[in-house]
């Protein structure tokens, strides 16, 4: 299955959770799981929120993950790649640097210092368009099991069965569409991979806080 966009991928993830979960807490990773996250929020009856977790990339193939950092946690998550890729320690630190950076610029812009949701006892259900070596999934979720959820899902359209194995140790259930044994690329699993905008989350965000509020009058 191909899918056609995000919110097409969206759909299907929506379709595996419904009656599965009941109100929970759907959190999108930032930027390009936000759309996936906004269809699931609307199958399950979920609230919708941003989750920031920035990958560390490795220099001159950044799309390459050596690492990530996510909002609430300190410490990053390090590959165990990263020796063989020659990246020294001061280069590591300096990338980790930049990458927290950007995850606070993030979080402020997507919820304008206002705080997550409460998450204690409830529900989560983690979204991202797709993974490969899960760096930036495992930064988030160790982050989020610190904040004591009743239940910790992580949902995506499409990973490897190899990093499902290794990222179903910090979850309650993985639920994922998609399971190929070699995974080249996310995008080669969508017709439509476009980046996601900051633009477009915070739309996605506004409407579904506005869907929320009528549904609550």
């Amino acid at each position: 299955m191909i899918f056609a966009n995000r919110f097409d991928a969206g759909k299907v993830l929506g379709q595996r959770l419904a009656g599965h979960v009941h109100h929970p807490v759907v959190l999108g990773l930032v930027r390009g799981g936000v759309p996936v996250a906004y269809e699931v929020a609307k199958a399950t009856g979920g609230v919708l929120d941003a989750f920031v977790a920035t990958k560390v990339g490795l220099p001159r193939q950044r799309e390459l993950g050596i690492g990530a950092v996510a909002e609430g946690r300190v410490e990053p998550v390090v590959s165990p790649v990263v020796a063989s890729f020659g990246v020294s320690e001061e280069q590591m630190q300096a990338l980790v640097e930049q990458a927290r950076a950007e995850t606070q610029r993030r979080a402020s812009l997507y919820r304008a210092g206002r705080p997550l949701p409460k998450l204690a006892g409830r529900e989560v259900v983690l979204v991202d368009d797709g993974m490969a070596t899960g760096v930036t999934a495992e930064a988030a979720l160790r982050s989020l099991r610190t904040l004591a959820p009743a239940r910790l899902i992580l949902a995506v359209p499409v990973c490897p069965s190899e990093t499902v194995r290794r990222i179903a140790t910090l979850v309650d259930e993985v639920v994922c569409v998609q399971l190929p044994r070699d995974l080249s690329s996310v995008g080669s699993w969508y017709e439509d991979f476009s980046a996601t905008s900051d633009e477009e989350v915070l739309r996605l965000l506004a409407d579904a806080h506005r869907r929320s509020l009528a549904q609550a009058s």
